[in-house]
């Protein structure tokens, strides 16, 4: 008889067991459920809760900081070339005589895949300010001069001669790629003034102050320039690689016999071409970079 009520026991024991284990695994499977379906929930109105109604600092690299992506200096000479062949404007009073309609204050065109506008927003803190450009273009008229790209005896520039205004070349389908450069122009008031010697035009990077191109009055004659001389020696002060010669035998490329073009690897496998030339009569050098 106490065998079987030990056996009994037993059995109990063990059904108690097993139910025990069954009703452990069953909340466990209950927990697991109801943290899948609440616990991303509440996590995510936990976080909610730090971020929320709070103020937080964090310094990050902005993508629009840079006002200009970094070009070398081949490439900044060819979009600024293309964008001052994509848009009229009088280089010189000689060049101004070939042409009709043109004017100085004039809109500078959109057309094409370069444009070339005036920079109405002003320098940025990276660029050569209003009040900054006379004192910087008569510095690098002196290190022109002294290389020997100028004649000496080139007068300073005056504020209250000169106009000023900045522009920036646009590469329309990659707008990052801008050159921002300085038109220094002999204001339209001067016009009856003694020009010997002077500063005619100019164009000048506001970031640099290095002169692209140049009109200037000189006392020389063109068979006393040294137009490839004068041409290493710029190429070499503006940090650009070595021309080669133009080939070209059509004279009709300027209004002016006297001349010398050479070419420049720009980007994307295109050219620029850079001229040296001369006005006879008014006694005008010049170095462009436009057509």
């Amino acid at each position: 008889m106490k065998r079987m009520k030990d056996k009994l026991s037993g059995w109990i024991d063990r059904a108690a067991g097993k139910d025990r284990v069954a009703v452990f695994f069953f909340i466990l499977a209950v927990l697991v459920i109801a943290a899948s379906v609440w616990g991303p929930e509440a996590l995510a109105g936990y976080k909610d809760k730090e971020i929320l109604n709070e103020t937080h600092w964090k310094e990050i690299e902005e993508a629009g900081e840079g006002y200009r992506y970094s070009l070398s200096g081949n490439e900044k000479l060819y979009i600024l070339s293309q964008c001052l062949n994509s848009q009229t404007l009088p280089e010189s009073e000689q060049n101004a005589w070939t042409r009709s309609g043109t004017s100085e204050a004039g809109y500078q065109g959109l057309e094409g895949t370069y444009a070339f506008v005036v920079n109405h927003k002003g320098p940025s803190g990276e660029e050569i300010t209003d009040e900054e450009i006379y004192g910087t273009c008569n510095s690098s008229l002196e290190t022109l001069a002294d290389l020997g790209i100028l004649p000496e005896g080139v007068k300073k520039i005056e504020k209250e001669y000169y106009d000023a205004v900045l522009y920036s070349a646009i590469d329309v389908l990659e707008p990052r790629n801008n050159v921002a450069v300085w038109k220094l122009s002999l204001s339209n008031s001067q016009k009856n003034a003694n020009k010997d010697n002077r500063l005619i035009d100019a164009y000048i990077d506001a970031d640099s102050g290095k002169i692209y191109e140049f009109y200037v009055r000189t006392p020389l004659a063109w068979e006393e320039i040294d137009p490839d001389g004068i041409m290493e020696k710029w190429s070499s002060y503006m940090g650009i690689s070595a021309p080669a010669p133009y080939e070209s035998a059509n004279p009709l490329l300027e209004t002016t016999p006297y001349f010398k073009k050479y070419v420049f690897p720009g980007g994307g496998g295109d050219n620029t071409v850079v001229t040296i030339g001369f006005y006879e009569g008014i006694n005008e050098l010049f170095l462009k970079i436009s057509k």
